[in-house]
């Protein structure tokens, strides 16, 4: 289970409440039994069954009597499937993953920030897989991973202090930035540079040069970066600068271009 999801706020009230239980059961990443939800969920037994009770009759949730079993719905599968076309960069995005992944053959990741936590979109393996954390639908930190600070340094300073309230800055290996000081001087060297490492921070033996995907404005739409399991790989990586700054650009550039199909349809 992820940890990390974001606790609603009090003044969410019953529906904050409510969509923290669909979390919950989303996070175990099976089929779970009313039981194992109760300890999780810091609800009262009652309050929690008609949460879950309002959510399957919603179809949120779905539940398998046989099994006595809940799962996220296909309601929310629907739900999910619109966001993502409405909302995510990975439509945008793909021809140019594409491209970059025949010309670089290595392991390529697109993600966005979400509630200051890395959300990936989108990913590309390399022509011989690397194995490691991050897939399409993993939230994972940003902090520690290439593309989750080459978006926290380009965020104004009210959002950057808010997503940096929202770091764990646990220490995951002897390279990670374990404090908001160190992270802060760490975003000043990328701005200058304009794209970011992830230097064995996140995982043992993986390294990362990520390109944030920014707005003609300067708003952060997510970011963009590859991947080397190799020892010398950040000797590798550092070839690939122009070419990732450059489809990064791409993206942004497509971002800015699009529209949804309904406003098109109305010009």
């Amino acid at each position: 289970m992820n940890d990390a999801t974001p606790k609603p706020e009090k003044s969410d009230g019953t529906v904050g409440r409510t969509l923290a239980v669909l979390d919950r059961v989303a996070e175990f990443g099976r089929p779970v039994r009313f039981a194992e939800l109760l300890p999780v969920c810091d609800l009262p037994k009652a309050t929690l069954y008609r949460f879950v009770q309002t959510l399957t009759n919603q179809g949120m949730l779905a539940f398998d009597e046989d099994r006595q079993t809940y799962r996220p719905g296909l309601r929310l599968v629907r739900l999910a499937h619109a966001a993502w076309a409405q909302s995510s960069l990975a439509p945008i995005a793909a021809p140019y993953l594409d491209q970059l992944s025949k010309e670089t053959g290595q392991t390529l990741h697109l993600a966005q920030l979400d509630q200051g936590m890395v959300l990936y979109v989108d990913k590309r393996n390399a022509s011989r897989p690397v194995e490691m954390f991050s897939q399409s639908g993993k939230v994972g930190p940003a902090y520690c991973t290439g593309v989750g600070k080459a978006m926290l340094a380009y965020l104004p300073e009210d959002a950057l202090q808010n997503a940096l309230t929202r770091q764990s800055f646990h220490r995951f290996t002897e390279h990670t930035l374990s404090d908001a000081t160190s992270l802060r001087a760490e975003l000043e060297n990328i701005r200058k540079r304009g794209f970011a490492w992830d230097d064995e921070e996140h995982e043992p033996g993986i390294r990362c040069i990520a390109a944030p995907i920014l707005s003609p404005q300067g708003r952060v739409l997510g970011a963009l970066s590859i991947t080397s399991g190799q020892p010398d790989g950040q000797k590798q990586l550092e070839t690939y600068a122009p070419l990732i700054l450059e489809t990064a650009e791409k993206i942004a550039k497509a971002a800015s271009d699009w529209r949804f199909p309904e406003q098109k349809r109305a010009d």
